[in-house]
């Protein structure tokens, strides 16, 4: 059974890029939205194992959208991946702010399918 995978972000580019990487994996099912407040109503909607979401959007930002999925409470329990250009490789790669679930575009097929697998499973990252 794949799992459901939200992405949230205004770049439509990078929308096709993230679903057609992870479609390609097999174990996916990839729906995208190019505006906070409709990333906001899919979640709410259809309840994804998992939230890729930008930071810097037009209407609703991410954090804005992750403030509200975590104050609802049947959306709390989706993990969220931001997926953003603010943060350098570098300070993602450094741990500064690993711990927050975050990839800095731009990113490899590789290491978007291995974050994905490793939130979608529980594991620490490493």
């Amino acid at each position: 059974m794949p799992k459901n995978v939200l992405v949230i972000d205004d770049e439509q580019e990078v929308c096709a890029l993230v679903k057609s990487i992870l479609e390609r994996e097999g174990e996916f099912k990839v729906s995208i939205a190019t505006r906070g407040s409709d990333g906001l109503y899919q979640a709410k909607r259809y309840k994804p194992d998992l939230v890729i979401l930008d930071l810097m959007m037009p209407d609703l930002d991410g954090t804005e959208v992750a403030q509200n999925l975590l104050q609802d409470s049947t959306t709390k329990h989706i993990p969220i991946i931001f997926l953003t250009a603010l943060a350098q490789k570098e300070e993602v790669e450094s741990g500064m702010i690993r711990e927050r679930n975050l990839i800095a575009k731009p990113v490899s097929p590789q290491e978007l399918i291995h974050r994905v697998k490793q939130v979608l499973s529980g594991e620490p990252q490493s």
